[in-house]
């Protein structure tokens, strides 16, 4: 197969977190080019809700987000299996909207930029050899001088490279699936609420047109206790909980299937792989009930944005991008999964849960802290 011509950088995913890099890679004036397995529009599952954190990066990357009428989210509902619960103000609040419109309104603007932007297409594997990368596709082969990986919580090209989170035996990090739906329910515009089960969570928060994102999280094992069947699992264990037997049999559901995936681990992940700058849930996973990974996917392609332009430009070399990006990474990110990780743990339990909402109830100073240990800063 013939070479497409030479790319400086290429993008393996069309999420947030490579199209926000495929933008300013174009606008850069670099040669851009993103893979993308799907065909947009598409579905994903996602909870929906993005941190004000990312309000003014998007707005620069072209995305018209004041004229858009989107819900803003500041007030967030936590309750326990049981039905026990808090309420709070979220310390900088959020927005709502789903993947099908964002990933597309992104995907337009970096067609608009000049990415070449390539769908159905997946990439089978990378190869870096004498300071540059050759991209196998089922389209045809390209190459590149620097290679971004943004494709998601876990792909093809994790298991050809046998990353270190794709080897660990199941625990309790790493054997998770999620559902989602979009539902019409009432539901106040400005709330995400948070709903415990048994072993797992439902969040729920509006998104554009009058329509709510339905997610949750929940261990393989739930699934496998109910036949393997979802709808059993919700009404056998998620209902149990007052407040979701109240949403799953009032809401309605405007998806015939709900969308889901299997073998999430939120195990530590490296943020550079074969010479691959990893971004967004590529390079780690945060706890969604965080509410937070959106916002760290897109605030990813800006860190990386910064280090790959600096060595284009001829400022560093290859091996300290890579070794910046990681610092930087984990400077803005570290201590934000290590909070959603101590967190995870006590969601899904109903006596950690439970003992949590108790000890906290009292103190909506403390319980506005634990919010900001999973939050950023606008960036």
């Amino acid at each position: 197969m013939s070479l497409q011509p030479k790319y400086d950088i290429a993008i393996v995913g069309g999420g947030l977190a490579g199209l926000a890099l495929a933008i300013q890679s174009a606008r850069a004036g670099y040669k851009t080019v993103l893979f993308e397995r799907e065909k947009y529009p598409f579905h994903k599952v996602c909870g929906e809700y993005i941190s004000l954190e990312s309000w003014n990066f998007l707005q620069d990357l072209g995305l018209p987000l004041s004229d858009m009428q989107l819900p803003i989210i500041n007030r967030l509902l936590i309750t326990t299996p049981n039905g026990n619960y808090i309420e709070s103000t979220l310390p900088l609040g959020g927005f709502g909207i789903s993947r099908y419109s964002i990933d597309k309104l992104l995907a337009d603007i970096a067609r608009q930029e000049g990415v070449i932007l390539l769908e159905e297409t997946k990439v089978v594997n990378i190869v870096y050899r004498n300071n540059s990368f050759l991209l196998f596709t089922n389209k045809g082969d390209s190459e590149a001088t620097v290679v971004a990986g943004a494709y998601g919580k876990r792909g093809n090209l994790d298991i050809k490279w046998k990353r270190q989170f794709t080897k660990v035996k199941p625990n309790k990090l790493n054997h998770y699936i999620a559902v989602k739906y979009h539902i019409r329910t009432h539901h106040p515009a400005d709330l995400i609420a948070l709903h415990n089960f048994e072993n797992g969570y439902c969040g729920i928060s509006q998104i554009e047109e009058n329509k709510y994102c339905l997610c949750y999280l929940t261990t393989a094992a739930n699934l496998r206790k109910c036949r393997n069947d979802i709808s059993s699992m919700e009404k056998d264990i998620l209902m149990k909980n007052p407040f979701l037997e109240k949403i799953f049999s009032n809401a309605e559901m405007l998806y015939e299937e709900p969308l889901t995936i299997s073998r999430i681990s939120f195990n530590k992940k490296t943020q550079v792989e074969n010479h691959v700058l990893m971004i967004g849930d590529t390079a780690g996973l945060i706890a969604p009930l965080c509410g937070n990974g959106m916002s760290m996917a897109l605030h990813s392609s800006k860190l990386a944005f910064e280090e790959i332009n600096s060595f284009l430009q001829g400022r560093i070399n290859r091996y300290e991008m890579e070794i910046q990006y990681t610092e930087q990474w984990e400077k803005y990110f570290g201590r934000r999964l290590q909070a959603g990780r101590l967190l995870q743990s006590f969601f899904g339990s109903s006596i950690l849960s439970n003992v949590l909402i108790k000890l906290v109830k009292p103190f909506p100073k403390f319980v506005a802290f634990l919010i900001r240990q999973t939050h950023g800063k606008p960036f």
